[in-house]
């Protein structure tokens, strides 16, 4: 027993859920795939949470005269990877309904990839398990087995295969100049950080960098979705907080990514698409913390990266309900269900309250962090932005979705409450999203904050800060202020209305002029080509007859007498060559 223990212990947790992703691959009956999706993730969260062996290379290897660490828990890879193995759980217990072991086996294999990347201590190994959560989560995008699914999977196969390319190119030169590839806080100015920096600014979805999410989240399946809102940037958001903490353009990178999603989800009628627009919103907020780069604001992206992970997962479940009895997540085409669907409502409202960070929710327990660091270092506008987000947030998630979804006005439609097991796993982060924002008498946001990496300020922040009245009237305002406008502009006719229609982002520029140019390209080569083609061959074959004419052994350099002088000259040099170096030996 002690050596199972043992051997646990000094596995990393991700290794155990990829294990799984085979098993569910093989699975037939309903035990096995039980095991591979929910107990094997279990397996992995007990070993974890036994493991007191902090700062230590547990499993290392050599590879190419690199040093590969593959296994390494400090704080701030712990709470990432409890975060990451309690959303591998509820997956699996969310998608138990449905017999799909293909799926079952990529969602582990993704999942499996994300936590061993928090817990690998070198570049190279972080390469590995970021492509593989690349390759492995494209297929749930596949899954749904349609067209535009299909298309988008290929475009996010694309440029997180980018990433992966960017951060080995700079895991490489960054080992070439330093002799490392240990992972490490670097400086824009080393070698390779550029790169690096890149590779996971598209993970973690920066401006102009974040359509894969809007375009491939609300085609995945209904199950693939909540693993996808998971994993991918919230690893990047990871591999920030420790590669670039205190990096000042990632202050003004996250602002903006807090802020401009706003507007889009406020027009957006897919309320997945809406989700999404939202998870770049938070994710904003972390990215904003990283660049703070102080021990409140790193708490702050901790934090916020645990409760975000279980309410977004929370929201994405119960739209997901309802696509899965309703056949669609268009704001157009829904209302109502709360008549029929009363528990998958209720969990809902409660993902909704705590994206908006209402005092007693896991948001606002984590995102007060945030805001109160970046506001006590001085960055006001940006302060000001995350503010701004923080209601945007509340107007889109907070209200617009549960809002739309499930009250405004009768769609007719009558369908059946959620399956059992989709249930049992909203239930779960519902409570989980409450329990971790009350007070600490109780116990919740006190076992939040016990996992933060910077336990002094954690404790402090937690005793005179969180509960302080300003605090809770500042965020309160915003929520007053966001809900009023919220519903004084749809009853004036200010809000935009919700249609049926394609809400068009910075990807336009190369899906519509890039298209057209490509489009544009292959009329010109179909006319030109042919004749460009034939001037090519004929200049070439000119050049290949003139070079065998002179060189061939019946060319002009190889007859008469100017063959023989060059062969007696050629011998000459070669034995003066010789004999120079004959006495250099000497």
């Amino acid at each position: 027993m002690d050596s199972f223990v043992s051997l646990l212990t000094t596995t990393n947790p991700g290794f155990i859920v990829m294990l799984g992703g085979l098993l569910a691959a093989v699975s037939r009956e309903r035990i096995t795939q039980g095991v591979a999706t929910i107990g094997l993730p279990v397996l992995a969260l007990f070993a974890l949470i036994l493991n007191r062996d902090w700062g230590v290379d547990l499993v290392t290897a050599q590879f190419m005269g690199f040093d590969l660490v593959l296994y390494r828990v400090d704080a701030l890879s712990n709470i990432f990877g409890i975060a990451f193995l309690i959303a591998a759980i509820l997956n699996g217990i969310y998608a138990f309904h449905r017999r799909a072991p293909l799926e079952d086996c990529m969602a582990l294999l993704y999942a499996g990839g994300a936590i061993a990347g928090a817990f690998v201590g070198d570049l190279i190994s972080l390469f590995v398990f970021w492509e593989l959560t690349a390759v492995t989560s494209v297929f749930l995008i596949w899954a749904s087995q349609t067209r535009a699914a299909y298309a988008a999977g290929m475009r996010y196969l694309g440029i997180q295969v980018l990433s992966g390319v960017l951060l080995l190119t700079g895991a490489v030169m960054f080992g070439a100049a330093t002799g490392s590839t240990a992972i490490q806080t670097m400086d824009l100015s080393d070698p390779g950080a550029l790169f690096i920096f890149i590779a996971f600014g598209i993970k973690a979805a920066f401006p102009f960098l974040h359509t894969w999410v809007q375009d491939a989240y609300p085609k995945a399946t209904v199950t693939g979705a909540v693993v996808l809102s998971a994993f991918t940037t919230k690893l990047a958001v990871y591999a920030l907080a420790r590669v670039f903490p205190g990096e000042d353009s990632l202050i003004w990178i996250g602002a903006i990514m807090a802020v401009f999603p706003v507007f889009f989800a406020l027009i957006e009628n897919d309320l997945r698409r809406v989700l999404a627009y939202s998870l770049n919103v938070q994710v904003g907020f972390m990215v904003c913390a990283v660049g703070v780069g102080t021990s409140l604001a790193i708490n702050g992206v901790a934090a916020h990266a645990f409760a975000h992970i279980l309410y977004k997962s929370l929201l994405f479940m119960g739209i997901g309900a309802v696509l899965y009895r309703t056949g669609t997540a268009r704001a157009t085409g829904l209302g109502g269900l709360y008549r029929t669907m009363p528990l998958t409502t209720i969990f809902c409202i409660i993902g909704a309250a705590a994206s908006a960070a209402l005092p007693l929710f896991s948001g606002y327990a984590s995102k007060s962090l945030i805001t109160s660091a970046t506001g006590k270092e001085g960055y006001i506008l940006a302060w000001m932005a995350l503010i701004f987000a923080s209601a945007g947030v509340v107007a889109h998630s907070g209200l617009k979705v549960p809002y739309l979804a499930f009250f405004h006005r009768d769609s007719g439609k009558r369908p059946q409450e959620a399956p059992f097991n989709m249930l049992l796993a909203m239930a779960i982060a519902a409570v989980l999203c409450l329990w971790l924002g009350l007070p600490t008498m109780i116990g919740g946001a006190n076992a939040l904050y016990a996992l933060l990496p910077h336990q002094d300020y954690a404790q402090d922040y937690l005793a005179d800060d969180l509960w302080a009245a300003d605090h809770i009237l500042v965020q309160l305002q915003v929520l007053v202020f966001a809900v009023l406008s919220y519903f004084v502009m749809r009853q004036v006719k200010l809000y935009p209305r919700e249609q049926a229609a394609e809400t068009l982002d910075v990807d336009w520029l190369y899906r519509r002029p890039g298209y057209e140019l490509a489009l544009w390209a292959g009329a010109v080569w179909n006319k030109a080509g042919p004749a460009i083609t034939a001037s090519l061959q004929n200049l070439f074959g000119k050049v290949t007859r003139q070079i065998e004419a002179a060189f061939s052994p019946q060319g002009t350099l190889s007859r008469g007498p100017l063959s023989g002088g060059m062969a007696v000259w050629s011998a000459v040099l070669l034995g003066f060559v010789l004999l120079l170096s004959f006495i250099t030996a000497i």
